[in-house]
């Protein structure tokens, strides 16, 4: 289940680097200018994960450095699967090579997501730990709901 769950927020992660592309390209195209901006993406999310969690001032200030921690790690190893579109698709041997990083890289994410759950456990009830990981894939879809409909509204 865990996996599912990382697969879905990786997916959710490529679908805004995906649409973000698209945008930049009806940019180009002389349309209203919209920018991504990451810091006020990572801060919209903590605020409507701690939110939703229903943590306290307490818990949310041993949380989020932690949570933080988590996010970076998870974007660093995110950032390298973006190499995987620079591959030659035709070569197979860089194909395979893409692929086995690829799967590398996602079993690192689930030890990374795994360690810090743990941590989180330290720190909050599971109760609360549980709201918290339901509460960032409720974050991704809504973010990725509002990015799909902008992008139906520009066509």
């Amino acid at each position: 289940m865990k996996g599912i769950a990382m697969k879905k927020q990786l997916l959710i992660l490529l679908l805004l680097l995906m649409s973000f592309t698209a945008q930049a390209q009806n940019n180009r195209q002389n349309q209203p200018r919209r920018q991504f901006d990451p810091a006020k993406f990572e801060a919209d999310m903590e605020q409507f994960v701690t939110t939703e969690a229903g943590l306290t001032q307490q818990e949310s200030a041993k949380f989020l450095p932690l949570y933080r921690e988590m996010r970076k790690k998870q974007m660093a190893l995110f950032g390298e699967g973006q190499q995987a579109k620079k591959t030659d698709w035709n070569d197979e041997k860089t194909c395979e090579e893409a692929i086995r990083k690829h799967d590398k890289n996602e079993i690192k994410m689930k030890e990374i997501q795994q360690l810090y759950h743990n941590k989180f456990l330290q720190v909050l009830p599971a109760t609360k730990v549980m709201r918290v990981i339901i509460a960032e894939d409720k974050f991704h879809r809504q973010s990725m709901r509002r990015v799909a409909d902008r992008h139906q509204k520009k066509n």
